[in-house]
């Protein structure tokens, strides 16, 4: 009997300790996708486009794994106030990819059929069993006729810069973007009102490239472009200007406007004597003056001044100055 005992015990504390104690029941996850919080729509060209991110998270914080589906829509404005079953039933569901995982979205409508109405756009996101945390922020706006893209856009290297032209009859308001080699996607480099707008800050043997927008409020045409570009210095500095003789005692004094553009490099003198061909009697000058000490007494000379830039462009020479030396 005492044999038995003790087995009949230590069974029953090997059973009480393989249990452990007794925790709260574990429930099924929901899965339920978090609801939409940065829902923004943009009337471009012919189209609302739709951008927004299915967070990586459910309602419980865990990853979400599946999703059901994306429920995005647009309709007119009620104008008695705002019922959303009304809504629901009268707004137009909006074609999304499905996506296979969490993420931004991004989806295209056409606007034709609200022009002139003012519309509400909202999304909601379900798991497999159609279950959701409830429909974003509601986006109201009235929506106008679209914008047509600027036409024959394109872009030139002129001396001032890159300039970029096009015609966008009765829009006052652009958009100019450039994408660089060393930017991964485009930025906005500036505002015009007009066409042409010249980017002065483009630098030779840079590759750039340009894109137009046309914008009226919040209505944005598509946008034109992009053209590529990669300026070559073909441009001789400005002609230099101002040029002045003082005849002196054995010599003759020149002076002239300092040429202040960025890639300037010197000036050349040029002179004539009787009325002969300009030749060339001096170069490499960094200063808008110049003492000419090989003249003769009593003779006529005519002077001309170029300039010339850092790759060896030159300019037209400047009008000729006459002067009889002493």
């Amino acid at each position: 009997m005492r044999t038995l005992a003790v087995i009949l015990c230590a069974s029953v504390c090997a059973l009480l300790v393989g249990c452990g104690s007794i925790g709260e029941p574990l429930y099924p996850a929901l899965k339920i996708p978090l609801r939409v919080t940065d829902l923004a729509v943009v009337e471009r060209g012919p189209n609302f486009d739709f951008d927004f991110t299915i967070a990586p998270l459910t309602t419980e914080g865990v990853l979400l794994k599946e999703i059901g589906s994306v429920d995005l829509r647009v309709g007119a404005s009620p104008t008695n106030g705002f019922n959303l079953d009304e809504w629901v039933k009268t707004s137009t569901r909006v074609d999304v990819p499905m996506p296979d995982y969490p993420g931004p979205i991004h989806a295209e409508y056409p606007v034709m059929k609200f022009v002139g109405k003012e519309v509400v756009v909202g999304v909601r996101v379900s798991n497999p069993k159609g279950r959701d945390a409830g429909w974003s922020d509601f986006k109201v706006f009235q929506v106008e006729q679209p914008l047509a893209t600027p036409a024959d856009f394109h872009v030139t290297a002129t001396a001032k810069g890159i300039e970029l032209a096009w015609r966008a009859p009765g829009i006052d308001d652009f958009r100019i973007f450039r994408k660089t080699e060393q930017q991964p996607r485009p930025i906005q480099l500036a505002s015009a009102t007009e066409s042409p707008y010249t980017d002065i800050s483009a630098e030779y043997g840079k590759t750039y490239q340009y894109s137009v927008q046309g914008v009226r409020g919040k209505v944005e045409s598509d946008v034109a472009g992009p053209e590529t570009i990669t300026p070559v210095d073909t441009f001789p500095p400005e002609v230099p200007s101002g040029l002045t003789t003082l005849a002196g005692l054995g010599a003759v004094e020149l002076a002239w406007t300092r040429n202040t553009e960025s890639d300037f490099k010197e000036y050349r003198v040029l002179r004539s004597e009787e009325g002969g061909p300009f030749v060339e009697i001096a170069r490499g000058l960094d200063a808008p003056t110049y003492s000419d000490h090989s003249v003769q007494s009593g003779k006529h000379y005519r002077y001309e001044i170029s300039a010339i830039d850092q790759i060896g462009n030159e300019s037209a020479p400047s009008a000729p100055v006459e002067i009889v030396a002493q």
